[in-house]
C-alpha cells in the first residue's frame, strides 16, 4: 500500500518550509546544531527569501530558534519536554480519535483508514529502516487526524506529533518492543473504521500514555 502523499507545496515558501520541517524531524539537521541557511538554498534549489520564511514558521512549530547575530538552531531534543507534549497529546488524539470514528471527517476517510489497518498489520517492521518506521508512524497519526474532519485539531496534533516523533527518532534504536506500538496503531484503526468512538479514544491516550512510558524506560 502506497504512502498517501501529502498536497504538493502551493509556493516555494512551503516547500521549502515543508523539506526543511522533515530535515528537522528526522533528525538529519541534529538537535541543537547550526542551520546552514546557504546550504539549504542550494540543496532545495530556492532563494535565501522562502527559506528564511521557512525558518520564522518552524520558530514558531518551536523546531528552530534563532538567536541574534549567532543565528538559527535546530532546538534542543529535552525530555523534560516530554511530558508537556504528552499533557497536550493525550487530550487532543483522543479527541481526534473519537471524532474520526464517529464520522466528522466522512466515511470514505474511516474506509481509508480501515485499509490503512489492514496495510499496518502486514508490515515486516524488523525489516523496516528507521526512517520507514518513523514515516509510517506520521501517516498513521496524521491520517486520523484529517478524519477527525477538524482543519485546527489537525494543524495542533500534526505539530505536537512531530515534536514527539523528534524524540522518537532519538531514542528508537533503544527502544525494545517496536512491534508492540506499531500494532496499537492496527486496533486503533480498526476502532475508528467501526465507528467506535468510546474503543478508539481510550486506544489512543493508552497509545499516547504508552509512548511516553516507553521513551522513559529507555533515558
Amino acid at each position: 500500500m502506497q504512502l498517501q502523499e501529502p498536497a504538493a507545496p502551493t509556493s516555494l515558501s512551503e516547500r521549502a518550509y515543508g523539506a526543511i520541517q522533515d530535515k528537522l524531524i528526522m533528525l538529519e539537521i541534529p538537535p541543537m546544531s547550526p542551520v546552514d541557511e546557504v546550504a539549504l538554498v542550494e540543496s532545495l534549489e530556492v532563494g535565501r527569501t522562502p527559506v528564511r520564511e521557512a525558518l520564522k514558521r518552524l520558530e514558531v512549530d518551536r523546531l528552530v530558534v534563532s538567536y541574534p547575530r549567532r543565528g538559527t538552531f535546530a532546538t534542543a531534543v529535552d525530555i523534560t519536554d516530554l511530558a508537556y507534549i504528552s499533557e497536550i497529546r493525550v487530550q487532543l488524539e483522543p479527541l481526534a480519535a473519537r471524532r474520526a470514528a464517529e464520522g466528522s471527517g466522512g466515511t470514505t476517510l474511516r474506509a481509508g483508514l480501515a485499509e490503512l489497518a489492514d496495510a499496518t498489520a502486514t508490515l515486516d517492521v524488523p525489516a523496516l529502516t528507521r526512517e520507514e518506521l518513523m514515516r509510517w508512524d506520521m501517516r498513521v497519526h496524521r491520517s486520523i487526524y484529517r478524519a477527525a474532519g477538524n482543519p485546527h485539531l489537525e494543524d495542533t496534533l500534526v505539530r505536537y506529533d512531530n515534536l514527539a516523533t523528534r524524540i522518537f527518532c532519538l531514542f528508537l534504536d533503544r527502544m525494545p518492543g517496536f512491534d508492540r506500538h506499531v500494532g496499537e496503531h492496527v486496533g486503533l484503526l480498526r476502532a475508528i473504521a467501526d465507528g467506535d468512538g468510546e474503543r478508539a479514544a481510550t486506544l489512543a491516550h493508552e497509545h499516547v500514555v504508552g509512548f511516553e512510558k516507553a521513551i522513559r524506560e529507555v533515558v
